[in-house]
């Protein structure tokens, strides 16, 4: 079964940057649609960017192209570059693989918190 270990989160000041970072298992991950997902608290979960195998990027509206996704392949590993961060970029994030079959695949999430 696929694994997922999310990791950079953490407490930053409004304006200021993270990056997350999604390491996955798997021979084949390289082929699976990927993606970043943000809960924050007491909403809904909602997409923040994915990415599929030919690198073609999608990004959620509150993003606002303030947000970068990308993969690196050899290391099996997403990475979400997120600048010009606010409070309400606050939540949970967790990383997420589709493979061939249609099947998800979710990581443990963490936590990310934009406040002064």
């Amino acid at each position: 079964q696929v694994q997922l270990v999310e990791s950079g989160g953490g407490l930053v000041q409004p304006g200021g940057s993270l990056r997350l970072s999604c390491a996955g298992s798997g021979n084949s991950f390289s082929t699976y649609t990927v993606a970043w997902y943000r809960q924050a608290p007491g909403k809904e979960r909602e997409l923040a960017a994915k990415i599929n195998k030919w690198l073609v990027p999608n990004y959620g509206d509150f993003t606002r192209r303030r947000f970068t996704i990308s993969r690196d392949n050899a290391k099996n590993t997403i990475y979400l570059q997120m600048n010009s961060l606010e409070p309400d970029d606050t939540g949970v994030y967790y990383c997420s693989a589709t493979d061939g079959a249609g099947r998800e695949y979710w990581g443990q999430g963490t936590q990310v918190t934009v406040s002064s």
